[in-house]
């Protein structure tokens, strides 16, 4: 039965893009649609049937979302004709990180409408999305994700259902935590053993060997070997994720000390016009505060002397 269904993709981003084309070519039936006809065009090329209008995409068997923010999704979903254009008995699968309070309004205006609403925030970044190792948490009604399991399958490498409300959010707010201070601390640490008079790449040793090696360690080492910082997730968009965090947490009624101390060094990053960056860019703010230039790894490996 998967096979014979039809989906529709909104928002072809730098997320967007990559799955609805890894999807049309594992022979999927898919229509994109995003108001910029540039990536429209090149969904196309990828294999992703254009869709004149936002109504087009919609009209499938399973309608996918993958939109910037809150207040995108909330003028496409609930201010937008995005429900109305859906069939009723249709699975609406938002792929987003948005906060938990917008994805419940959602959920509500969905069950008015006859809509079943999955929220299934992945977890990987856009280089890596056209290869099908991104996850994704999911979680709504269980036969809707059942029937949305092998769609899912053809674009991620691990799907985890987590139950029947706003459960998934949660999760994807708790990993990009952990991944934000995870690049704070990897910033700070690098910079204390410079002054230790460590070389640059000894220290990305030490780290992705020790016990704190974890696997986006290992990643982000990788390309800060040659300190390279083309954005795979840029600061802005690590401190928009934060932002959503706190305000989850605020409202759950919990401290967020480590979350709102790690925005302020995402908010200095972007003051300082490292915005665009990758959100491993923590390690200039650092070199910056302890009176650090950039180590010139041509002369002397990193070395202070």
């Amino acid at each position: 039965m998967a096979d014979t269904l039809t989906l529709g993709w909104i928002g072809l981003g730098k997320m967007g893009l990559p799955i609805s084309t890894r999807l049309a070519g594992a022979g999927r039936d898919i229509a994109g649609f995003d108001r910029d006809q540039e990536r429209i065009a090149e969904a196309a090329a990828g294999g992703v049937t254009p869709a004149a209008t936002l109504e087009d995409a919609a009209g499938r068997d399973i309608v996918f979302t993958s939109l910037p923010d809150d207040k995108a999704l909330r003028a496409v979903a609930l201010d937008g004709p995005l429900l109305s254009a859906m069939r009723k008995g249709a699975i609406l699968v938002e792929t987003s990180t948005v906060s938990p309070g917008i994805s419940a309004e959602l959920g509500a205006a969905a069950e008015r409408a006859g809509i079943l609403y999955l929220r299934a925030p992945v977890s990987g970044n856009a280089a890596i999305a056209h290869t099908g190792n991104l996850t994704c948490f999911v979680s709504g009604p269980r036969a809707a994700f059942d029937t949305f399991l092998p769609v899912a399958q053809d674009f991620t490498r691990a799907q985890k259902y987590l139950g029947t409300q706003e459960e998934a959010r949660y999760a994807k707010l708790s990993v990009n935590l952990m991944i934000a201070v995870s690049a704070a601390m990897m910033g700070e640490s690098i910079v204390l053993a410079r002054k230790g008079n460590l070389a640059w790449q000894d220290i990305l040793d030490v780290l992705t060997n020790s016990a704190v090696g974890s696997p986006m360690v290992h990643y982000k080492a990788k390309s800060l070997e040659t300190r390279d910082f083309n954005s795979t997730f840029s600061c802005r968009q690590m401190a928009k994720d934060l932002d959503l965090i706190v305000g989850a947490g605020h409202a759950a009624e919990m401290a967020m000390p480590l979350a709102t101390l790690t925005r302020e060094i995402y908010g200095a990053l972007i003051g300082r016009g490292d915005g665009e960056a990758d959100f491993i860019a923590p390690v200039r703010l650092a070199e910056w505060l302890a009176g650090l230039g950039e180590p010139d790894l041509d002369k002397n490996d990193g070395r202070l002397a």
